[in-house]
């Protein structure tokens, strides 16, 4: 397991919240590991949440059951996003989320660029690795996170 990998659920995990979900894993440590789903659409766009209804329609994402009240993304765009933290492969997560704001209303960024979710998933040391083992997900190659 490492940062810049993708996950995929098996039938394990069919009837759970995890059913048929692709995970893209942005942290991975002695302190455990974060990713985020990121096939499965949110129902709702940016301008659909009040705090955002000036901006445009981007889709949001359903990142995972932890932290939910709290928008994330991942983009490929350092050169305008400031204070991401490097994934792998030129793909970040975090930053400077008014710039991300700025660049949406100028048409800088797009769907392209940026992927923005509702919530993250979350395991301790050594607990996805487990899931693994235990057959409850399988690595993927060749996934392309931004192919809208």
């Amino acid at each position: 397991m490492h940062t810049g990998a993708f996950i995929q659920s098996t039938t394990l995990l069919d009837g759970s919240i995890f059913q048929q979900a692709t995970i893209y894993i942005t942290q991975h440590d002695a302190s455990g590991t974060v990713g985020f789903v990121v096939n499965k659409p949110f129902g709702r766009t940016l301008n659909q949440l009040e705090e955002f209804k000036h901006y445009p329609p981007l889709p949001l994402y359903d990142g995972g059951p932890v932290d939910t009240e709290h928008l994330f993304f991942i983009h490929r765009r350092p050169d305008l996003i400031t204070s991401g933290t490097l994934v792998a492969d030129n793909i970040y997560v975090g930053g400077n989320f008014k710039e991300v704001l700025a660049h949406l209303n100028n048409k800088t960024l797009t769907t392209k660029d940026v992927k923005l979710f509702i919530g993250y998933c979350g395991w301790d040391d050594n607990e996805l690795e487990s899931e693994i083992a235990e057959g409850s997900w399988v690595m993927l190659e060749g996934v392309e996170m931004f192919n809208n």
